[in-house]
């Protein structure tokens, strides 16, 4: 066990691995045990729905490419029952399958061959947001953030619409909270990628574009109506009032 930066006792993070090739579930499970992180393993995404369905996990690095039902069809269940942050790994490494990826859901894209040392890097970002460890004196003081029916709490890390929540994953609420915090402020895109994504690792306009996409939808299928507006040529913004 380890403390937070409030002083709170926190049990170490679960990441399940899915993938169906032996010798990479045992080299990414050797870099995140030796990281501090509960893992545990799946050979095939039936497997994985199975065991997250008796033992939820913090976050699941997921392969797209397997036998049995594939990370994209696992991530399209997976959404529709929780908001668990999910790092996909593919061979697949063209912008369109890391955009396909993201806009189901997934919080980021690793491309095979990838670093393990990476991939810890990205679990580690990722769960600091979650878990709440990065979570400032400012945002703490500031308390839930509103807009019409929308209450968004970085503490509780929450976004719910008439007390509903709204299930975003990570990033989709790093990147409402930017907006939510200024409105009325146009964004580039770059810009928020560069506020939202926990590793400030490069990310293509398309990318900030799908969870944009995905925001609106969840906002709307709420009941939160959409905020969100489009600033052409440039970015996006929320409206004020």
């Amino acid at each position: 066990m380890r403390s937070n930066l409030f002083g709170a006792v926190m049990t170490p993070a679960r990441i399940l691995i899915v993938d169906d090739d032996p010798h990479l579930r045992e080299m990414v499970s050797y870099a995140l045990s030796r990281a501090g992180f509960d893992v545990g393993e799946a050979s095939n995404g039936r497997a994985a729905l199975d065991v997250l369905e008796r033992q939820p996990a913090d976050l699941v690095v997921l392969d797209v490419l397997m036998p049995e039902l594939d990370g994209l069809e696992v991530c399209r269940e997976l959404r529709r029952r929780s908001a668990v942050p999910i790092v996909f790994l593919s061979s697949k490494s063209e912008e369109l399958d890391r955009v396909l990826g993201l806009e189901l859901g997934g919080d980021a894209y690793l491309a095979k061959p990838f670093s393990p040392r990476e991939l810890v890097s990205q679990c580690k970002a990722i769960l600091r947001r979650t878990r709440g460890a990065v979570t400032s004196d400012e945002e703490a003081a500031a308390g839930p953030l509103q807009v019409g029916p929308i209450v968004l709490d970085p503490v509780a890390f929450e976004c719910r619409i008439e007390g509903t929540d709204a299930g975003l994953t990570v990033t989709e609420f790093r990147l409402l909270q930017v907006l939510m915090e200024t409105p009325g402020r146009a964004f580039t895109r770059d810009e928020l990628a560069l506020r939202a994504y926990p590793d400030r690792r490069f990310v293509a306009g398309r990318t900030v574009d799908s969870h944009i996409r995905r925001i609106r939808h969840k906002l709307r299928d709420g009941g939160g109506g959409d905020p969100i507006e489009t600033v052409h040529g440039l970015g996006y913004r929320l409206r004020k009032g």
